[in-house]
């Protein structure tokens, strides 16, 4: 298991002594938040289990069930319905460390609590339905309108097939975006039971092959109004019973924190792999560490903690609940920037690691495998993020 590394890393010449208070509190609280502690163990047992991850393409019931105990699923349910209401920046910090021991589960454990988060836009009778049971609901999601529904007395009859479902096989319900068949189409989510899918085993990609990221399938079944919203809604933000400021920002202002995190918890996992098989080969007798070598660890690092620092950035902006456009577009800019940086440091260090990283049981390709393959979600993608950020720069002057 990759020993844990400070979140965020402290700046070379800085102490806990001569830090701001103020930054000093706010690690202190982020560190002692529930769901951060019990993110450790969350990693350990992920991964004891990422190689059996690989081989059944899902995560092991028993690595969803610590995710669940560890508070993913109720972080961003809000209080009234027993959840925590949380915090991005909370959220970002326990996910980056889970993803040091896998980053399929790093992967599982973001989008459950997103999705969480996009659940608590659903009217006051739908959220009542979904958290009947306790706020730990496994709510899995499907964000694309490749579905159509039909309106009805009191509800909607919805089919349709979503593929790339990320934890598919473990979900309790699911949140489906359709399109409308009045004269206007109008983009709406949708909740589903258990009971209401099949699933079709699609999944076998090259990485990131524990999320089981199935299709599923719904064939003509109807949902009631409670259990409806628009895309618009969460895409705008505006939820009508919002209780926290988790609950009042645009998506586009976190989606990218959403799949970001896990790619830098693969960057750290690479460099504590690294560290553990790689250093050793290229250390002098006296114990220092060549230096070509040095230069490797040193800059993979930094690129790491520079991307864990951008996440970080970009949470703090959104936990105030008041973003704005042009904060909006950064934050997609630099969990982009994350992504890459993250990426940039994982194949660092595997192109530097040799013959014995391209080994099946070498954990250094997994990481590279997994870091590549979440790094490719169209949400990470630079070229757009960026050219979006610029032309609201440009708008501000």
């Amino acid at each position: 298991m990759p020993t844990q590394q400070t979140f965020p890393p402290t700046s070379p010449g800085t102490s806990p002594r001569t830090a701001p208070r103020g930054s000093d509190q706010r690690a202190s609280r982020i560190d002692s938040a529930a769901v951060v502690v019990a993110a450790a163990d969350v990693a350990k047992i992920a991964a004891e289990h990422a190689q059996a991850a690989e081989r059944d393409r899902r995560l092991a019931p028993v690595v969803v069930r610590s995710m669940l105990d560890a508070g993913f699923a109720r972080h961003f349910v809000p209080r009234r319905h027993g959840g925590d209401a949380g915090t991005f920046e909370e959220i970002v910090r326990a996910v980056t460390v889970v993803g040091e021991g896998c980053t399929s589960a790093a992967w599982a454990a973001s989008l459950t609590a997103s999705l969480g988060r996009m659940a608590a836009y659903l009217p006051e009778a739908g959220q009542r339905r979904i958290w009947a049971g306790g706020p730990d609901t496994l709510i899995v999601g499907a964000l694309m309108p490749l579905g159509r529904a039909r309106r009805e007395e009191g509800g909607w009859r919805i089919h349709g097939t979503w593929p790339y479902v990320s934890v598919i096989d473990h979900a309790d319900w699911a949140l489906v975006c359709a399109m409308t068949t009045e004269e206007r189409p109008v983009a709406r989510f949708f909740a589903v039971p258990r009971g209401s899918w099949h699933t079709e085993d699609t999944w076998s990609p090259v990485g990131m092959r524990g999320t089981g990221s199935n299709t599923l399938h719904i064939q003509d079944v109807f949902v009631a109004d409670e259990l409806t919203f628009t895309r618009e809604a969460i895409a705008t933000g505006a939820a009508d019973l919002a209780e926290a400021p988790c609950h009042r920002v645009p998506l586009k202002a976190v989606n990218g924190l959403c799949f970001a995190a896990p790619v830098v918890g693969a960057a750290r996992a690479a460099v504590a792999a690294w560290r553990e098989g790689t250093a050793p080969r290229h250390t002098s007798a006296s114990g220092g560490l060549e230096s070509s070598a040095a230069v490797v660890l040193g800059r993979a690092a930094a690129e790491a903690d520079t991307a864990a620092l951008l996440l970080e950035t970009a949470a703090r902006a959104a936990d105030t609940g008041r973003v704005t456009d042009l904060q909006t577009a950064r934050s997609s800019r630099d969990c982009a920037l994350a992504a890459e940086l993250a990426t940039a440091a994982v194949d660092r260090l595997f192109t530097s690691a040799g013959t014995r990283a391209h080994q099946e049981a070498a954990p250094l390709q997994r990481h590279w495998r997994d870091a590549h393959s979440a790094a490719g979600h169209v949400v990470l993608g630079f070229a757009g993020a960026a050219e979006t950020y610029a032309r609201a720069l440009q708008r501000e002057q």
